[in-house]
């Protein structure tokens, strides 16, 4: 694991995801599972219990991955990235909407791409060595 910038990432945001979403719900008791609204994390970020869930699944699939092998962390951390870009993204426009049903804020939104974009950035230019998974012969 040590050898590979993508294993590396995914086990250290992996458990960062994890411990976020643990640490979520000690700030959204009496917030709804998808309120437009919801407690905030470290002061700055606001989360709903939706959004804890959210981030314990993410956590986990980039843990488990950077723990399985280079090929698991490269797919889910470039598939995590392009989810999280998209979120940003998306994040701005739907704010202050009913379809902000993780709660996000600006912060959020920051925090989303910028973890797009080291998860993207790891993804495409390390492990290039990484060889294609071979198909059965038919």
């Amino acid at each position: 694991m040590k050898n590979s910038p993508n294993r590396i990432l995914g086990v250290i945001f992996g458990a960062v995801y994890v411990l976020v979403g643990l640490l979520g719900f000690a700030v959204t008791g009496g917030v709804g599972f998808v309120a437009t609204e919801g407690g905030l994390l470290l002061g700055i970020f606001e989360v709903n219990p939706l959004h804890n869930i959210a981030h314990l699944l993410i956590g986990a699939a980039l843990l488990l991955a950077g723990l399985a092998n280079v090929r698991a962390a490269k797919g889910v951390n470039g598939t995590v990235g392009a989810v999280y870009l998209l979120l940003g993204i998306v994040g701005f426009f739907i704010a202050d909407t009913a379809a902000n049903i993780l709660a996000l804020n600006t912060a959020d939104h920051i925090l989303h791409l910028g973890s797009a974009l080291v998860l993207l950035v790891v993804a495409i230019a390390a492990d290039k060595h990484v060889e294609p998974a071979t198909r059965p012969a038919i």
